[in-house]
């Protein structure tokens, strides 16, 4: 599985012809998201970075994530994925900040029996798209790079 070159180049040509930004604030995806947009041409006139949170120690220190709310969920849900995504716009100075966090892998002892991930959207810190999204039961590295690709689906059609 790669990465959607085509639609990386379309989020980056909107991103340069409108003069916005972007960065990324992610955890499942382990910075996938920010690799894939760093192959966009003349990314770095766009993508501000980014910041790769994958525990709850680090969303609540850098992100400001609610710690209650963390731990009652695992740190996978709608509201984290929101407070991630207003967060790394503040951080970076982004117009378009994206917040992801799921599961990658199955973990029935922890009690982790589907894979998926909530991806947010803000633009100027206001959340303008939520999203599940579930993966088939794949090799961990497949399912990061599928949550990165939808994410960057997801983000055309905010866009477009």
């Amino acid at each position: 599985m790669t990465f959607n070159i085509e639609n990386i180049n379309k989020a980056g040509d909107y991103f340069l012809q409108n003069k916005k930004t972007i960065a990324v604030a992610e955890s499942v995806t382990a910075g996938n998201i920010q690799a894939a947009l760093s192959l966009a041409e003349n990314a770095s006139m766009f993508f501000q970075g980014g910041i790769t949170t994958y525990n709850l120690g680090h969303k609540c220190r850098h992100l400001n994530i609610d710690p209650i709310h963390a731990l009652q969920c695992n740190c996978v849900s709608e509201i984290i994925a929101d407070q991630m995504a207003r967060k790394v716009c503040e951080l970076f100075l982004a117009d378009y900040g994206i917040g992801i966090t799921g599961f990658a892998s199955l973990a029935p002892d922890e009690n982790i029996n589907e894979l998926y991930a909530f991806t947010s959207i803000a633009l100027n810190g206001k959340i303008v798209s939520s999203q599940r999204i579930e993966a088939k039961k794949l090799m961990a590295h497949e399912v990061q790079i599928f949550y990165a690709n939808e994410t960057i689906r997801m983000l055309n059609n905010v866009l477009f």
